[in-house]
């Protein structure tokens, strides 16, 4: 592969709230951390020059969140990136407590989501957090009380703009009633639409859909996604990135990886471009069992 022709620019690019203006392919960071998304990666010297890498290719959108690791993947980027050059937006989330590896459980309470700002702020290396995800609605809390601290601490400036994940949308629009709302991240992939009619949502109101575990579609790489990729001399994982970034232009996807290699295996797939058929083809493959 030719990686002199690989920039997430060719993209094209996307807005948040109309103020932040990013490349329309990002990189999500869950994956720098060790086995359960607990504790430091294996190798710390790879996951930074991972990280380092994705902004060589002209990526200016990473993904993150304090969970990862717990707070791994934020004390890994800053470490690899600060000081930020300009335009560079990282986005993270709170709202979950890590007891232990691929453990997870609530807390979007007021006191954690206050706390979880300071720690990420602190982490990062930040003055005030552009893009803040609530990163899913706590059946045990008021989903208004989560949406509402968020908003608080916006008017605050700690955040900058609020957004949503693993959410309805119900939920959407709930918040919207709160606070502007300027993205939304859940799981989504050519095989698994569950989320279609969010997509939908977003697209007609000019919010920015992230869809997580973009290559999904791995798990079902059957004959229609062999068969174009070897028409476009790429692989599946990046004709899955290309649907996505066809399929609206509102979808902002966040592939992750612990390897410089596929970094920039995923980050070529801006300039593939499918045919309408391609697309319709992709679109028609038989879907993946929702997953919760």
């Amino acid at each position: 592969m030719n990686t002199e022709s690989v920039s997430a620019t060719l993209a094209g690019t996307v807005s948040f709230g109309g103020e932040i203006s990013v490349n329309r392919l990002g990189f999500g960071s869950m994956r720098l951390t060790g086995a359960g998304i607990w504790g430091p990666p294996k190798s710390r010297s790879g996951a930074l020059a991972v990280v380092r890498r994705a902004v060589e290719l002209d990526v200016n959108f990473i993904d993150t969140a304090d969970s990862y690791g717990p707070h791994v993947s934020e004390e890994l980027i800053a470490e690899a990136l600060y000081p930020y050059r300009a335009g560079l937006v990282i986005a993270t989330k709170g709202g979950w407590n890590r007891p232990g590896p691929d453990q997870w459980t609530h807390d979007a309470t007021p006191s954690h989501l206050r706390a979880a700002v300071e720690g990420s702020l602190k982490r990062l290396r930040l003055d005030r957090i552009d893009v803040y995800q609530l990163h899913v609605p706590d059946p045990r809390v008021p989903f208004e009380a989560s949406v509402e601290t968020l908003a608080q601490l916006r008017s605050e400036g700690k955040i900058r703009q609020v957004a949503l994940s693993n959410v309805t949308q119900e939920h959407i629009e709930r918040a919207r009633r709160i606070v502007p709302i300027v993205s939304v991240q859940n799981r989504y992939s050519f095989a698994d639409r569950e989320w279609d009619y969010v997509v939908e949502y977003c697209q007609r109101n000019g919010i920015v859909f992230i869809p997580w575990f973009p290559l999904g579609a791995g798990r079902a790489a059957g004959e229609a996604l062999e068969q174009i990729a070897r028409a476009h001399g790429a692989s599946p994982m990046q004709i899955a990135i290309a649907w996505l970034l066809k399929r609206s232009p509102v979808i902002l996807p966040i592939p992750g990886t612990s390897s410089v290699e596929h970094l920039e295996e995923n980050i070529a797939a801006a300039s593939i471009q499918l045919t309408d058929e391609e697309f319709k083809k992709l679109s028609q493959a038989p879907q993946l069992a929702a997953t919760r």
